[in-house]
């Protein structure tokens, strides 16, 4: 499945918020939750107007550091090294990321807190007609580098579907390109589909959206593989911040 200017500088700089209090917890900072996370992915993490970092992902994960007491460290990171951080213990949580088999086996995942599935997004004025996901046979197609979405075209690929490929590092710049006419279509998941089309007169659409089929998937924090202890405080305190509300609040901010 980010990636989306308070004082978050790419991989070495960090902003720590939080209350003075700290949890015993197995975290690379003693009372700290350092947190790997791609600025650059709205509505999920993103700078706002004054540099604030803003975001779903940035809210909840100061909401669950304050249940367990402790402070929260963002560390802006390439999304395409994203993982590799935690296997280089830069951090101790990764945010927006899918759960995926092959990952499952080399990371510990939290309880899954979004949902979310896979569309195709063309110019309003588009005369391209999108019925299901083989008809970007022909056409060229823009997604985030090392995310989902190209992993969702790597398949149709495989599967005979011939288009021209285009990868980008940040999902703005695909939208970007599609508004500009140098690609005819983007493929993302929804809530980064949803984000850039709402705005007025974007000039853009969702041309399919597949809910019901293999695009679909769960995103869930990653952290370092056999870190049991910090994953089982995540849950028990995902679940109470479901339980009191606090998630669909922060839901209906962002959505």
């Amino acid at each position: 499945m980010i990636n989306k200017k308070i004082f978050i500088l790419p991989l070495l700089c960090v902003l720590l918020i939080g209350c003075a209090r700290s949890g015993n917890y197995p975290t690379i900072e003693k009372g700290v939750l350092s947190v790997g996370v791609e600025v650059g992915y709205p509505p999920m993490e993103y700078y706002g107007a004054d540099g604030e970092l803003l975001g779903f992902d940035i809210e909840l994960t100061k909401a669950l550091a304050d249940k367990l007491g402790l402070q929260v460290k963002f560390i802006d990171t390439a999304w395409e090294g994203i993982l590799a951080g935690l296997d280089a213990k830069r951090y101790d949580i990764a945010v927006n990321i899918t759960v995926l088999p092959g990952r499952q086996e080399r990371y510990n995942f939290t309880k899954p807190y979004i949902h979310t599935f896979m569309t195709i997004v063309t110019r309003s004025d588009s005369l391209i007609r999108i019925n299901s996901e083989e008809d970007i046979a022909g056409y060229r197609a823009a997604f985030q580098g090392n995310t989902t979405a190209q992993y969702f075209t790597e398949r149709l690929s495989y599967q005979g579907v011939v288009f021209t490929p285009f990868s980008y590092d940040k999902i703005i710049n695909c939208f970007n390109d599609l508004k500009l006419g140098r690609v005819d279509l983007v493929v993302s998941d929804d809530i980064a589909a949803f984000y850039f089309i709402g705005k007025e007169n974007n000039g853009l659409q969702i041309a399919w959206a597949g809910p019901n089929n293999s695009s679909s998937e769960d995103i869930a924090f990653c952290l370092k593989k056999g870190n049991d202890k910090l994953t089982n405080s995540l849950n028990n305190a995902l679940d109470k911040l479901f339980k009191d509300g606090t998630v669909t609040a922060i839901n209906k901010r962002y959505f």
